[in-house]
């Protein structure tokens, strides 16, 4: 994190400082920078072979010597700042109620990093990945893995990570995207509204997040919610074109993200509409801004066009042809994510409230992320309607919903006193009326909800080789016989409904319900035609899940084509016998 920001700081402190400052703002936006300067980084090593452990401790020493060339420097921008900024009221007994929520709310997101690998994506391919770009130093295709064109930007980070540490430290890389979107809603919220809007943000940003794994989906927030601050600073800068940084800053965050996960690209048309209602110079501010948002993402997509024809392989694959995925892998998958839709989160309900708050009618950039939820909730409504899809907007949906909350409990507030025979108040108030209480009530119940939850997350931490075993084989169907193959095993693997355990098997380990190794090209014959297909493609190892055990092994001529070779927990190794057996 030293690193990030150092590195981040070092180019954010060249641009023409923002309209309104706020140095923590600044930090967590330097922070962010320095993370997507890594990746690129990490991309330009693994593309030429280069990765190394030797090159990731190069470049972190770096970062903490260009953190440490800036500290004095920026604690003493920080205290101009403050010196130079108005005098602000003393904290409320209500805003310290609801800091001190805020901070219990924040416990989950402390400790549930520190437990083992344990979540379906993270094993199926996030981490698989990213250790077989640590091992071997360079970028490849991957077939064996489910996604293997897939954009991998933030996964570089959990390569790096276990060049250098274990698996569990991919979680904490997770949770700093998290911490600083976090950090960035706060400061937002106290800039263009209150400090109980910026409570409330926090809070349900932070309870909307998972801190637990290696997924990519809180980096992919992060650099979305930075260049949406990066491209307000850009549109308060006056004029505009003496902040045209501003908004190639804003394109590379949008190109970190688009790099990591596709489903960043659905904001580019947003950007466009709003950045050509304010600037139209092609070659001065469009074309610099273009090419900072291709330098993160470029190399996949250029990739994947080059060798499969399909830029997006294989979201676009009915537009430009299929390659490992057929048709009916195309159905399957949108059917599993329609059968995953359902609606987000009921803390963000509120959002749409946010049009009858005072600070809809006072703050334009209130207004602004107004409509940058409209326009995210509409398009995830229209496409997928799967939650984890709509996490990229989720930081600027919860500090908007905290707008909302405010105007239902200035609502209910009106209520009581007109029960009461009082006038009401017009609009937010951070005195002691019957909203405020409200508004503590409610960040009590989360900080209630947290407590419960961190006890269950301590649980969760493995201090000693037996107890991450025992939590492993708990939590990670499989997991005792994938640790046998991969202890035991030489031969090529294939596994059979056990997906989610495959970052604890051999590197690498081949079968899968989509793509060129699709269980039902394999099972859907008889054992004998099975056994001869695999061993005839150089498999000699089998493991399946129970449920599966319990259907294949029981198939007619089964035991003469597989042998036993382990047995834990209803999953079983199989080895391939020879097809000639009678």
């Amino acid at each position: 994190m030293i690193a990030c920001w150092g590195a981040g700081r070092a180019v954010l402190a060249r641009l023409r400082p923002p309209s309104r400052r706020d140095a923590w703002l600044e930090a967590a936006m330097s922070a962010a920078l320095g993370v997507g300067l890594y990746i690129c980084a990490f991309q330009a090593l693994a593309i030429f072979g280069l990765f190394r452990r030797e090159a990731t401790l190069g470049l972190i020493g770096a970062g903490v010597v260009a953190a440490a060339w800036q500290w004095r420097g920026w604690r003493a921008e920080v205290r101009a700042l403050r010196a130079a900024a108005p005098a602000t009221p003393p904290w409320t007994r209500f805003e310290r109620i609801a800091a001190i929520a805020l901070a219990l709310v924040a416990l989950p997101a402390l400790v549930a990093p520190l437990a083992p690998p344990a979540a379906f994506d993270e094993l199926m391919y996030h981490l698989p990945y990213a250790r077989l770009v640590a091992q071997q130093g360079t970028l490849g295709i991957h077939d064996w893995l489910r996604y293997p064109w897939f954009p991998y930007n933030y996964n570089l980070l959990y390569a790096a990570a276990l060049q250098v540490g274990d698996d569990v430290l991919p979680h904490f890389l997770n949770a700093l995207a998290g911490a600083l979107s976090v950090l960035m809603i706060f400061r937002l919220g106290i800039l263009h509204a209150n400090r109980l809007t910026a409570c409330i943000g926090a809070a349900i940003w932070l309870g909307m997040g998972d801190y637990a794994n290696a997924l990519i989906d809180m980096g992919v927030a992060l650099f979305v919610l930075s260049a949406f601050v990066a491209l307000w600073w850009w549109r308060e800068s006056e004029p505009l074109r003496d902040g045209t940084r501003w908004l190639c800053l804003a394109a590379f965050c949008l190109g970190v993200a688009a790099g990591s996960k596709y489903q960043a690209l659905i904001f580019l048309p947003l950007v466009a509409l709003f950045v050509v209602r304010h600037e139209r110079r092609l070659l001065r501010a469009w074309a610099p801004a273009l090419l900072c948002f291709l330098i993160p993402c470029i190399y996949w997509y250029a990739r994947n066009a080059i060798m499969t024809g399909d830029p997006f392989n294989p979201i676009g694959a009915r537009v430009f042809g299929f390659t490992e995925w057929v048709p009916a892998d195309y159905v399957q998958q949108v059917a599993d994510v329609r059968d995953h839709a359902e609606m987000p989160n009921a803390l963000i309900w509120s959002v749409f409230l946010a049009p009858f708050s005072v600070w809809w009618k006072r703050s334009a950039a209130v207004r602004a992320a107004g409509w940058f939820c409209l326009y995210s909730v509409a398009v995830w409504v229209v496409t997928s309607r799967y939650p984890r899809y709509l996490m990229a907007s989720f930081p600027l949906l919860a500090m908007t919903a905290a707008v909302g909350w405010q105007v239902l409990f200035g609502w209910i507030a009106a209520g009581v006193r007109r029960l009461r025979a009082a006038p009401a108040a017009d609009g937010p108030r951070s005195g002691a009326g019957v909203g405020d209480w409200v508004v503590v009530l409610l960040l009590a119940v989360l900080a209630a909800v947290s407590v419960g939850q961190t006890a269950t997350k301590v649980s969760m931490i493995s201090l000693t080789p037996e107890a991450r075993e025992a939590f492993l084989r708990k939590h990670v169907p499989g997991y005792g016989v994938m640790d046998y193959v991969r202890r035991n095993v030489t031969g090529r693997v294939y596994q059979i409904a056990l997906n989610e355990a495959i970052y604890y098997g051999p590197n690498p380990i081949w079968g899968d319900t989509l793509g060129r190794w699709r269980y039902r090209d394999y099972l859907l014959m008889s054992p004998g035609d099975t056994a001869r297909k695999l061993a005839a493609e150089g498999f000699t190892t089998v493991v399946m899940s129970p449920e599966m055990v319990k259907v294949l092994s029981v198939r007619p001529g089964f035991d003469q084509y597989y042998g036993l070779l382990h047995d834990q927990d209803g999953s079983r190794a199989y080895r391939l016998l020879p097809t000639t057996a009678p």
